[in-house]
């Protein structure tokens, strides 16, 4: 199996809390991959790491083989990120931001433009092309900060919560051009707590809890037979029903003033 992702013990410790402890992370190329978990779980830190965008206080992470920080440059070259977060250039247009962040990457003027073309009409941002990011809706901003990231091709794609606050028309588009994207042999790691998603568009899962991978594979595999959400409340230890003990004035009217 050649790795697209691979990191060994990547631990992130802040002050006394433990962020990250241990992390060994696997996501084979070409594959769609979910990396899941609870709020606070280590997601966004370990992908933070994973990138570049945070340096780790222990371990080691690789992209197609390449250190991530050994070889920043080349890296960086075949990564695409989008964030949590996102913060833009807002006082840009959508169509001056791709042809920004392209010259920014070093590709031609020409190809950018083209590039930028394409990608605003497969993202439907065509009639918002020359309108101000500032403007922009949550679910367009997603689709231009993923035009953004995809603009120079890259060959892993990382992305952290793409869905959250998105409408399900926006949600669709970015989907299927995610699809694509993974069809043609380049890799999609995304981070979400949202089970039913990653179980419509993943075939390879990692599930975290308390900073830790407590089981990754394929998702067949990491479900084993069950649902994705119930084999996540089963490896994360999730409550179990106590009937709302504790809440018995919950509903209740009261009548006394």
């Amino acid at each position: 199996m050649t790795h697209a992702v691979r990191t060994e013990g990547l631990f992130k410790r802040y002050g006394p809390q433990v962020a990250v402890a241990g992390v060994n992370l696997v996501v084979p190329a070409g594959s769609f991959a979910g990396l899941v978990g609870p709020n606070g779980a280590g997601k966004t830190t370990t992908l933070s790491m994973v990138t570049g965008l945070l340096r780790p206080d222990g371990g080691q992470a690789e992209i197609d083989g390449l250190s991530v920080w050994r070889d920043p440059v080349q890296v960086k070259a075949r990564i695409g990120v989008l964030p949590e977060g996102l913060r833009l250039f807002e006082r840009l247009s959508g169509r001056e931001l791709l042809l920004y962040c392209g010259r920014l990457r070093g590709i031609p003027k020409a190809d950018v433009e083209g590039r930028a073309h394409e990608l605003l009409h497969v993202m439907d941002l065509d009639g918002a092309a020359d309108k101000l990011v500032v403007d922009y809706s949550t679910g367009m901003r997603k689709k231009i900060g993923l035009a953004a990231a995809l603009l120079h091709n890259p060959s892993v794609l990382f992305l952290d919560e793409p869905f959250e606050g998105v409408d399900p028309v926006s949600a669709n588009t970015l989907a299927e051009v995610l699809r694509r994207f993974t069809e043609s042999g380049s890799t999609v790691v995304f981070s979400s707590h949202v089970m039913d998603l990653v179980e419509r568009l993943c075939d390879w899962v990692s599930v975290m809890s308390g900073g830790h991978i407590v089981a990754q594979g394929p998702l067949e595999e990491v479900r084993g037979g069950s649902s994705l959400n119930e084999a996540f409340l089963r490896l994360v230890g999730g409550r179990r029903d106590d009937g709302g003990a504790g809440l018995s004035w919950l509903g209740a009217q009261t009548r006394e003033r």
